[in-house]
């Protein structure tokens, strides 16, 4: 007789962090666990799979992943968006979980047999200042990175998205029940960036990928200029320069440099993908595994960008947990035009509840050859750790003026 889903469980821990997990058990006694976290929004992906999508699940045959995908995507009539496609997400690492540990099989097997023997990944170098970034920088190449993402502060600015002083953990979720208020002013940061990325190139010399994230701040035009200035610099990406929801902007950015832009870890379909890619205005795809449908989405997604020669260089910081970076290192490692993952690493507690066969050295990730996404869960050690509210920041302009953060 078929297998069949006899349950549907959402767990939320915070080990470090609020993460959502969702956790589905099959008649045979086969269990998927998929990630279902998005950051300041857990609790409404928690109830979305919890009251919608759990009850759905059950008696359906956990081997049917795209047909289950399209239920989820099609059935619901309201498409889209990152609450629905996180809960998809989560429910298709965990079927792509239990169709490895039925075959026996690490799922980068089902996906075709790797391609690449490791996968390259970034992390983050964070400085208040030029000199405290170089240092940061100089700390992750002690660690074996090759490819670093370097933020800096902006003389006269408090904070600045990805830069935390006195050598304390990146984490941008602040704790409270309202987000925290940051000033920011683009002039400033256009006048200082060019510089300081220079330093870093100059410190580190040709070799180690350099990458930086404007996230979403600037216009059309301010893109432009950016990007003419760090052409010298030898940038592996240029991420996120504007929100890309108007995405006939990047044209204007195209016609003024050639520095590579990445874009794209809001976006959740493969449609918002689509301009992008078939008018090549981008040439890296940032979407998150488990915040784009999962596995089954996100390879539609590298399918359509393969054609146009644009890579996948995944969504991947702290705030996906363990089993998410699985699900997309076995994407990765089955996916000839996957160029990069992101991996700021986690907590020592989330290892700890998340067990992983996933591994980093020297600079590269691998999944490993456990059966399925090659992930355990210690749910009594999770329940120890229990939800917290927080919340990622929003930014104003100086005078006031709510803008993007």
């Amino acid at each position: 007789m078929t297998d069949r889903i006899v349950a549907a469980e959402v767990l939320i821990t915070r080990p470090g962090r609020n993460y959502v997990a969702i956790k589905v058990t099959t008649a045979d006694g086969l269990v998927g666990w998929g990630d279902a976290t998005l950051n300041g929004r857990e609790l409404a992906v928690a109830s979305y799979l919890r009251d919608h999508v759990c009850p759905l699940l059950l008696g359906r045959d956990p081997a049917r992943i795209e047909d289950t995908w399209q239920y989820l995507y099609r059935g619901c009539y309201w498409r889209r968006g990152a609450v629905t496609m996180a809960g998809i997400g989560a429910v298709d690492l965990a079927l792509w979980d239990i169709k490895g540990k039925a075959a026996g099989m690490p799922v980068y097997q089902l996906l075709g047999g790797a391609v690449r023997d490791r996968i390259l990944c970034y992390t983050h170098a964070t400085g208040i200042d030029t000199p405290a970034l170089l240092d940061a920088v100089d700390e992750v190449r002690a660690r074996g990175f090759r490819a670093i993402r370097a933020q800096t502060g902006v003389p006269g600015l408090d904070k600045v998205y990805g830069v935390s002083s006195g050598g304390a953990a990146y984490e941008p979720a602040g704790p409270g029940l309202a987000p925290v208020e940051e000033i920011w002013d683009t002039d400033a940061y256009l006048r200082h960036i060019p510089g300081a990325l220079a330093a870093v190139r100059a410190h580190v010399g040709p070799e180690p990928a350099l990458l930086h994230d404007a996230h979403h701040r600037l216009t059309p035009n301010q893109a432009a200029r950016l990007g003419k200035a760090l052409e010298p610099v030898d940038l592996f990406w240029l991420e996120d320069v504007t929100p890309a929801e108007n995405q006939d902007m990047l044209r204007l950015v195209r016609r003024h440099t050639t520095v590579p832009l990445a874009i794209g870890e809001v976006f959740t379909t493969i449609w918002e993908f689509q301009q992008l890619i078939t008018e090549q205005l981008i040439d890296f795809v940032r979407a998150a595994v488990s915040h784009a449908g999962g596995i089954t989405h996100l390879r539609r997604i590298a399918a359509l960008a393969e054609v146009w020669q644009v890579r996948l260089g995944p969504h991947g910081p702290s705030d996906v947990s363990p089993i998410a970076l699985a699900g997309s290192l076995h994407l990765g490692l089955a996916t000839p035009n996957f160029a990069i993952q992101e991996y700021m690493g986690y907590h020592d507690a989330a290892h700890e509840v998340f067990w992983h066969s996933w591994r980093y050295a020297d600079g590269h990730l691998h999944p490993g050859d456990a059966p399925g996404l090659g992930i355990e869960v210690d749910e009594a050690l999770a329940a120890r750790f229990e939800y917290a509210p927080a919340y990622l920041p929003v930014a104003r302009c100086r005078d006031g003026t709510l803008t993007d953060w």
